[in-house]
This record gives structure tokens, C-alpha cells and sequence, in this order.
């Protein structure tokens, strides 16, 4: 079990939060603070947390200083709870490396889907989970809740016009402070990646179908052939045509 402690001086929203998961099913066993934010620096000097969830609700921007307080002594892991969707706040609780920041109304789903993100890495630095050698032996990131469902958003949408505006209405997220996030995550803009799935998605279909490449293009969101051809050549470095015809002739050689 890691030892989380939930900060939130107030009664309300510190009891919602406390019941709102089995704390220890997911792996946690939760202790409450429940005092100024004076005295946090002290009780973390004496005892040792794993996880600390800060509810920013009631006044964020002294969350956001003891974030920085923390930050100064100790890497801990730190969920932000309550918060809201102005960018330059969530911009600023991303620069101390909090874990996740989950923007008011919390629901149950992403709050449980960051604390097995946080769990998961914390066994890894235990030992109780094996590192994955990814990129150079680098550990792979926690899965972010919020970029999954972009990522699901994306390919569900592929063959329309989807915007990062539009995914952000839809998941009830402020349109710049996701794009920072899934750039931060994914290490590629939201339009980058937008862009690789569309064009490694019609590079599958001209491989593996008949379609006409017009319907290819239409399949993967264009609607405009000859943006289309634009794109896919100076992504693959060759023309849709020759790319279809390049690829079977190798399937016949190897065949």
C-alpha cells in the first residue's frame, strides 16, 4: 500500500473526495489533512507520503504555491483536484510537474484512472513492476487519462474534420491547456499526430485494399484530392500511385 495524503481544508470537498473511491482497492491507503496550508511544509518534513492529492478549488493560487514549496524539496507524486479550466492556471501547475491536474467537476473515472497512472509508476520505483526499455532505455510516461480519450477521439473521427476545439468542447477541457498537455505527452503537436494517423492509416488501405485513391483520401478526412496527394507525398516521400504500386510489386517478389 502507498500513503496518500489528501490537503483540503474544507469540510465539503474533502468528505466528496474521500468517499468518492475505495481508496484501498486501488492501492492507497488515504490520510487527510485537514489545517491551514502553513503548516503542510511541517507535517511532510515528519512524515513520509507517496502521493499527496491537493484540492485547488478554494484557492488555487496558494495551491499552486505549495505545489512550488514542495516542488523545491522533493519530487513526490501530486495529483491537482478542483481545479479550473483557465489555461495559465493549469500552465502553471504543469510547470511543477504535478502528475495530473483534473479540472472541476472531478469525476470518479479520471481521478481512478491518474492514481493507477501513479500507482503504476510507483511500483516501477519500488521494484514491484518491471521497466519496459522504451526509447533508449527511458521509462515510458503514465497513461493520462484525458489523452487516451483524445487519442480514441481521433481514431473514431479519422474520416472527418476534427478539430482540437471540437474534442475540447466535447470532453469539457479548456482547447489550449489539452493541446499543451497532449504535446507534453505525446511529444508531438495535436495536428502532428492528427496528421501521421491519417496519413500511416491511408498508407494501410493503399496496401491492403482496392479502394480508388479518392475514396483512400476520403476514408482518411480529406476531401480535397489534391491536398491530399500534397500531404501524402511529403509525408512518404512518393506519390499515393507509386507508393500502392511500389508496395505490391514487393509483395509479388517476396511472394
Amino acid at each position: 500500500m502507498h500513503k496518500a495524503l489528501l490537503i483540503d481544508p474544507n469540510v465539503q470537498s474533502r468528505k466528496k473526495t474521500e468517499h468518492m473511491l475505495n481508496w484501498r482497492q486501488l492501492g492507497f491507503v488515504l490520510e487527510v489533512y485537514a489545517g491551514h496550508f502553513a503548516g503542510i511544509m511541517k507535517l511532510l518534513e515528519r512524515e513520509h507520503f507517496s502521493l499527496l492529492l491537493l484540492d485547488m478549488k478554494h484557492s488555487p493560487y496558494q495551491s499552486l504555491q505549495i505545489c512550488r514549496q514542495i516542488r523545491g524539496k522533493s519530487q513526490v507524486s501530486i495529483i491537482l483536484v478542483g481545479g479550473d479550466r483557465d489555461f495559465e492556471l493549469a500552465k502553471q501547475a504543469m510547470s511543477y510537474q504535478v502528475n495530473d491536474y483534473l479540472p472541476d467537476p472531478v469525476q470518479a473515472s479520471e481521478l481512478t484512472a491518474s492514481l493507477k497512472a501513479v500507482k503504476r509508476q510507483l511500483d516501477v520505483q519500488s521494484g514491484k513492476e518491471p521497466v519496459t526499455a522504451v526509447d533508449g532505455g527511458r521509462r515510458p510516461r503514465p497513461k493520462e487519462p484525458i489523452i487516451d480519450a483524445v487519442k480514441k477521439y481521433v481514431d473514431r473521427e479519422l474520416h472527418r474534420n476534427i478539430t482540437l476545439k471540437k474534442i475540447s468542447e466535447d470532453l469539457h477541457f479548456n482547447c489550449a491547456y489539452l493541446g499543451q498537455k497532449f504535446k507534453h505527452h505525446e511529444n508531438m503537436s495535436y495536428n502532428e499526430y492528427v496528421l501521421k494517423q491519417r496519413m500511416e492509416k491511408a498508407k494501410r488501405l493503399l496496401e491492403q485494399t482496392d479502394l480508388l485513391i479518392y475514396e483512400v483520401a476520403n476514408m482518411v478526412g480529406y476531401t480535397d484530392i489534391d491536398w491530399f496527394y500534397k500531404k501524402f507525398k511529403a509525408y512518404t516521400g512518393t506519390s499515393a500511385k507509386a507508393y500502392r504500386e511500389i508496395k505490391r510489386l514487393h509483395v509479388v517478389k517476396s511472394g
